[in-house]
């Protein structure tokens, strides 16, 4: 999930909104750029280690929820921070203090503090609460307020919960999360009510009559970049610009513990093998490779010809192995989404933000950590997301997907 402090370009609503009727912007999506950010501070990021770290948090997290053992006062992790996340920028208060946070569809808790200090204004309201969230790869505790907060320019939400942390870890150069996955996360936050809820961003949206229904589109492009804005968030609806062809949806997973998040079901293969039969998983903005389980990715590690890199702990392969690549096609519902070599391989101008050669070939799919079978066999993160569109449904419990231009691109 996170990374480097440098100003932002100002976000813009591509929405226009008239001083009238709730309505009007009812029927219109609301639209808000977010920028690609690589964290560079330290020294070369270490880009499966976070994920890793993050993805054995997913799983621990939703074993506690379901168990009723979540007790995040006494909680003690790793932390590995914040290698590469998409960032939003968020207005909290009136007048609004502006802060870089970053998007996170595996967390539902919408935060600030760890880097700006969060500024109380008249609209703040201390609850008198606690709230504390781990992530596997990072973590945050502090006090919950209501407060207004805006997204772009002159759309509000009023009352919304925010964490102000008095601790943080995991999270240079940036100020928080807003966090967009289903509700139910938010259980066991409130360390003084461990059974209650906090309504997400796109809930308050949806019930404060801003949006028509809870629906958040998603739009990556793939960068050579280091910092770059390309990516938009659209609460309420799609951007039909920024897909191609129609979006294919697919129901909510029902296996443990992908079930906690933004999971569904899929199988996956290399060229013409099936190196994953049909298995739950999940899609993960936090998380920025394909994780796949422990037997999928050796399969995909032999297919490809690939070795285990010592210094950044990816795949790699050489230049005459990346042209013998295979597409990696993940089969979802009755649709099929092929990732092609070119979309298979970290952006090479990029090596060296990442500990590795300039000139190497490494891949972007690796070790979820865990054989299949145990309900969390995949994680879908951003660098599938770059070449797909996507779609989180909360109304009608489903993901949805499309292709876009940049499905094919051979941008890496």
């Amino acid at each position: 999930m996170f990374p480097a402090a440098s100003l932002l370009t100002t976000l813009l609503l591509a929405l226009s909104i008239a001083a009238t009727p709730v309505v009007q912007v009812r029927d219109s999506p609301i639209t808000l750029p977010i920028a690609r950010r690589l964290n560079t501070q330290g020294g070369a990021i270490k880009l499966l280690q976070h994920d890793q770290a993050r993805a054995s948090g997913l799983r621990t997290r939703a074993d506690a929820i379901s168990t009723g053992t979540l007790d995040r006062r006494t909680a003690s992790i790793a932390v590995i921070n914040e290698a590469t996340s998409y960032i939003a920028q968020v207005g909290v208060g009136s007048p609004a203090t502006t802060y870089d946070l970053i998007v996170d569809t595996g967390s539902s808790n919408t935060w600030v503090g760890a880097d700006t200090a969060y500024k109380k204004t008249s609209t703040s309201e201390a609850t008198g609460y606690t709230v504390t969230v781990d992530y596997g790869s990072g973590s945050f505790s502090g006090n919950e307020y209501t407060d207004t907060v805006t997204l772009g320019t002159g759309l509000t939400i009023t009352k919304q919960s925010i964490g102000v942390a008095t601790t943080s870890e995991g999270f240079d150069g940036v100020d928080g999360i807003i966090g967009i996955g289903p509700l139910d996360l938010t259980e066991g936050t409130l360390t003084n009510d461990e059974d209650a809820t906090i309504p997400t961003v796109t809930d308050n949206l949806y019930s404060q009559g801003t949006i028509a229904q809870a629906v958040v589109g998603v739009s990556f492009e793939p960068t050579t970049s280091e910092e770059v804005t390309n990516g938009e968030l659209t609460f309420g609806g799609t951007d039909s610009s920024k897909y191609t062809g129609d979006i294919a949806y697919t129901p909510l997973t029902t296996t443990y513990p992908a079930s906690y998040y933004w999971g569904i079901n899929e199988s996956i293969t290399y060229g013409s093998t099936t190196i994953l039969d049909e298995t739950a998983g999940i899609v993960d903005t936090g998380t920025t490779l394909i994780l796949l389980a422990t037997n999928a990715y050796s399969q995909y590690q032999s297919l490809t010809g690939a070795t285990e890199d010592e210094d950044t702990g990816l795949l790699r392969v050489t230049t005459a192995g990346y042209d013998d690549l295979e597409d990696l096609t993940f089969n979802i519902g009755s649709n099929s989404y092929a990732l092609t070599p070119n979309g298979q391989i970290w952006p090479r101008s990029l090596n060296t933000y990442i500990g590795g050669t300039s000139d190497y070939v490494y891949l972007i799919v690796n070790s979820i950590g865990t054989p299949s079978g145990e309900g969390l066999d995949f994680i879908n993160g951003y660098t599938f997301l770059e070449r797909f569109y996507s779609v989180f449904d909360t109304t009608n419990s489903q993901v949805g997907f499309a292709t876009t231009s940049y499905t094919d691109a051979t941008t890496n």
